[in-house]
């Protein structure tokens, strides 16, 4: 894998497909854990669809997914070698599931467009999100959709906008262990599951540069799994917030 292309298209395109990050047992596994969950604080079990965040917390077996092969390294060239995560989501999308508008995650400040169009100025990124696909993608299944070099508009997208410089998002198709990687800025949508009788299951990892706050609910009543803890790698501790000491530490 080539960390430099993958991180180039992170800032020419605002997104990159890692193909084949999972093999069939880990795809195999996530889904049968996923399956396994139970809500707690904000997590639901819907009609349309199931939600659980912070699933790194649950059991020491979902930590090999904040750092998979592939992903972290371009995480941590994207964030710098102190990034850490934000948070790890799980969903399940049933057949009739209708999705999200086209919206951004997060945006730091509005810029000027003009100032995002010149080649000699490189935006740097604050959060990117890896989302792990454990299904085929087809056009049919809930697939995300992208519109290529939006993260250099600048801005949100308007209510009811649908295109940026009349480009319409595309959906990413793509296969299961599939790994796309899009920084926050990027301009992207959920789609409708149109299929009769599939659910489309997915593990999201959110990272962020150190100084983004970690997003672990419930906030007031978080504390961490010790379970968890001690089987972490340093890497992995580092990742849930096991800093060296720092400015404002």
């Amino acid at each position: 894998m080539d960390i430099a292309q993958h991180l180039k298209a992170l800032h020419t395109q605002g997104f990159t497909l890692l193909p084949g990050i999972l093999d069939t047992q880990q795809v195999k596994a996530l889904r049968l854990a996923i399956d396994q969950l139970q809500p707690i604080h904000w997590d639901y079990i819907g009609l349309l669809d199931d939600h659980f965040k912070c699933v790194f917390n649950r059991a020491p077996s979902w930590l090999p997914y904040l750092d998979l092969p592939g992903v972290i390294e371009l995480a941590e060239a994207a964030l710098g070698l102190d990034c850490h995560v934000v948070g790890q989501t799980a969903w399940r999308s049933h057949p009739g599931f209708i999705g999200a508008d086209l919206h951004l995650d997060y945006l730091v400040m509005e810029l000027p467009e003009a100032l995002l169009a010149d080649p000699g100025f490189q935006l740097p990124m604050q959060i990117c999100t890896a989302h792990l696909y454990l299904d085929d993608i087809d056009a049919d299944l809930c697939p995300t959709l992208v519109i290529p070099g939006s993260h250099r508009a600048g801005r949100r997208p308007a209510p009811g906008e649908t295109r940026w410089h009349g480009q319409a998002a595309r959906p990413v198709l793509c296969k299961a262990g599939d790994v796309l990687i899009f920084r926050s800025e990027l301009w992207h949508a959920g789609s409708r599951n149109r299929t009769p009788d599939r659910t489309r299951y997915l593990l999201q990892v959110h990272y962020g540069r150190r100084m983004v706050a970690q997003k672990f609910s419930p906030y007031l009543d978080w504390h961490f799994n010790p379970t968890v803890l001690a089987a972490c790698s340093p890497r992995q501790r580092r990742l849930l917030g096991d800093h060296e000491a720092a400015e404002y530490d």
